[in-house]
């Protein structure tokens, strides 16, 4: 693979900021939260003696539901060897950071008072369409599931979210709303469509936490 200066516009380049943009969802991602890649402006690459390669970029990050973009510094090393370690990330994006407390804690004291548990299925359904009161929880999901997209992420791989197949809220004694669900995430590169098990839990106060993840068979039809 090329060192030096990189053409933003190209793979290598691309795959690297992507995991910048997973590695955003992880920290920061919420129902009222979420983090896009506008564009690639600038980007190297070295080798980093035998241990991996690390990626230099500045790139212009997209906070998607408050349309809030800004530039940051961002870098991703790609560690070599077997087994496969997580790419390891350093970005800055504070300006992107709005408070969304109070709509957060609105929609956490709703369904932690809730009798009746949110159970959902096919968020986008097949036409793309998502209902309103289901769209936190699409941008929940993308939030969970990046950290999935992350701990995967290779300088070949590029992985966006394709579907929630099914969310389903879980009875739970502790602070935290829990969901058990079936991600559905979209390999660019191979344009395979992954099955993942994803137990999740969130609070307004803890962030989004991932319990267990779990690759599961493609189910034949």
């Amino acid at each position: 693979m090329a060192t030096g200066e990189l053409n933003p516009n190209h793979f290598p380049a691309r795959r690297a900021a992507k995991v910048v943009q997973h590695y955003l969802n992880t920290r920061y991602g919420s129902p009222y939260r979420l983090f896009g890649l506008e564009e690639v402006l600038s980007a190297t690459a070295e080798d980093v003696d035998d241990t991996g390669r690390r990626y230099h970029l500045q790139i212009s990050a997209h906070e998607i539901i408050s349309n809030r973009k800004q530039k940051c510094s961002a870098e991703v090393f790609f560690p070599r060897g077997e087994p496969t370690q997580p790419a390891e990330v350093k970005a800055s994006c504070e300006e992107l950071l709005q408070n969304t407390t109070a709509q957060e804690e609105a929609l956490y004291q709703r369904y932690k008072g809730n009798h009746s548990l949110l159970s959902a299925q096919y968020i986008p359904d097949s036409q793309g369409n998502i209902e309103p009161d289901m769209m936190p929880f699409w941008h929940l999901s993308i939030a969970a599931s990046s950290f999935i997209m992350l701990n995967e992420s290779t300088e070949n791989t590029l992985y966006n979210m394709a579907q929630v197949a099914q969310i389903t809220q879980l009875e739970t004694e502790s602070d935290e709303l829990k969901f058990d669900s079936l991600m559905l995430l979209h390999d660019m590169v191979s344009q395979e469509i992954l099955h993942w098990k994803l137990l999740f839990t969130w609070s307004p106060a803890g962030g989004v936490k991932v319990q267990q993840m779990k690759q599961i068979p493609k189910p034949h039809h």
